[in-house]
């Protein structure tokens, strides 16, 4: 039975592109979206930590080599204590800040919050970013080649966790000459990262800010990324990992695009879609009012976009392996429960939530709150007052850098002769006002990417 679906929309907007030019656009996009040797570096450096030994994962396997792709900005100062570690979300990448180019195809996903007398201000802090290993913009992960065999991992790439991450960012830190972090900051995934570098390394980190995450992993949670995973390994051209030889438009396109769909509806509110799609046709019924399953609502435009777009820059297989990695985060494990794990963090903290975040709600950020503040670690808290869901760890930029900057501001200790003379008083970070967005947070707004990332 030939099935009537639409194909992917691989236009350049949700609204653009016939059936056909679809079909034949489909035809041009590589197997993978993944960085690969000979293109392009862009600001990306590559750092290879682990060479000649073993980098044995938390499940038991090893990689026979480790690299990573990162990112800096501003310089290390003498005393090498103004670094500042920011974290990745799922389908992020080392480009934090930074304009789109070369290497680059889009502007850096929180460039907002990264640069010049921005809240992480590179004249003050030596700000770090790398991809996390299992990534695909430039750290070992299945789209790299294993070096026992010459051809891409692919399928026998292991599965990696938050704590693997970790472990390769301390020793990408090491070789930085960065013994312990100002700071470390992230959102979503990244916030797993902040939370495990805080129980992993207490000694080696000052301060952490944690945005829209939790401790451990919930069953929604996992369950909304269980079907994620399942489109792309149900896609005939997953064909078990080992796709990256195929020809262009024979990569698992469709299963991936699936995967991200489903996420980008958890990662909105329905507000959000209401307010902006309502009930509004993209594809207008014929002259004869007649139905057919491919006419579509401009909501479902929407989807096909952003699942369209992430298959240009990004990896079936590492999207399997961040995504278990994501439910596979347990603070908790192998640490005596959730309560032992946050024993470990006494360094000062703020925590965030995102008032519509149906993905990671509120109530598990609340739960972090409550739990350091009883064992007495210094521990903020703001709610991110925000329609926009999960994704506003990427658009609400300003009122994350008011909390961030003046969180900082409290904890770190910065030289007199880098210091440059302060704005207006600050906000106190509990309070709920909101500053008045610029065209910049509009555009991501619109954009609205889970990452707004790319």
């Amino acid at each position: 039975m030939t099935s009537t679906a639409p194909q992917p929309n691989f236009s350049e907007s949700p609204e653009a592109g016939s059936g056909a030019h679809r079909a034949r656009a489909h035809e041009t996009i590589k197997p993978t979206g993944a960085w690969l040797p000979g293109m392009a570096l862009g600001a990306r450096k590559l750092a290879t930590l682990v060479q000649g030994r073993p980098f044995r994962l938390e499940g038991g396997s090893t990689l026979p080599e480790v690299t990573l792709a990162y990112e800096t900005w501003g310089q290390l100062n003498e005393r090498a204590d103004n670094a500042v570690l920011v974290c990745h979300a799922l389908t992020g990448d080392s480009h934090a800040a930074g304009r789109a180019g070369e290497g680059h195809p889009s502007e850096g996903w929180w460039d907002g919050l990264i640069g010049p007398g921005k809240a992480l201000d590179t004249d003050r802090y030596f700000v770090v970013c790398s991809n996390v290993v299992g990534g695909c913009q430039g750290s070992t992960g299945p789209a790299s080649v294993d070096p026992r065999t010459g051809k891409p991992y692919g399928g026998s790439f292991p599965i990696v966790t938050i704590r693997d991450m970790v472990r390769a960012q301390a020793l990408l830190a090491t070789s930085l000459g960065v013994q312990r972090w100002a700071s470390v900051v992230g959102g979503s995934m990244g916030g797993m990262q902040v939370l495990e570098w805080a129980t992993m390394f207490p000694d080696r980190v000052g301060s952490i800010v944690a945005i829209a995450t939790a401790a451990e992993a919930h069953a929604q949670q996992i369950a909304w990324s269980m079907v994620g995973r399942r489109a792309i390994l149900n896609d005939p051209n997953f064909a078990g990992g080992d796709y990256y030889e195929a020809a262009p438009g024979n990569g698992p396109h469709a299963g991936l695009i699936l995967a991200r769909e489903i996420a980008q509806i958890h990662y909105r509110s329905e507000g959000v879609f209401n307010d902006r799609f309502g009930r509004s046709l993209l594809d207008p019924l014929d002259t004869a009012g007649s139905f057919a399953l491919e006419q579509r609502f401009e909501v479902e435009g929407y989807l096909d976009y952003h699942g369209e777009k992430l298959v240009r820059r990004f990896d079936a297989n590492s999207y399997l392996r961040l995504n278990k990695a994501m439910d596979l985060h347990d603070l908790g494990r192998s640490r005596g429960g959730v309560k032992a794990a946050l024993a470990r963090i006494t360094m000062p903290t703020i925590i965030m939530s995102i008032e519509s975040d149906i993905l990671y709600p509120p109530y598990q950020q609340e739960a972090l709150r409550d739990a350091l503040m009883a064992q007495k670690t210094r521990c903020g808290f703001y709610e991110i007052k925000s329609p926009d869901g999960h994704d506003g760890f990427l658009i609400e930029v300003h009122q994350i850098a008011r909390v961030v900057e003046a969180f900082l501001e409290s904890v770190v200790e910065v030289p007199h002769e880098l210091l440059t003379p302060l704005p207006a008083p600050r906000v106190n970070p509990k309070a709920p006002a909101i500053q008045e967005p610029d065209a910049h947070q509009e555009e991501l707004r619109a954009r609205g990417t889970e990452e707004a990332e790319q």
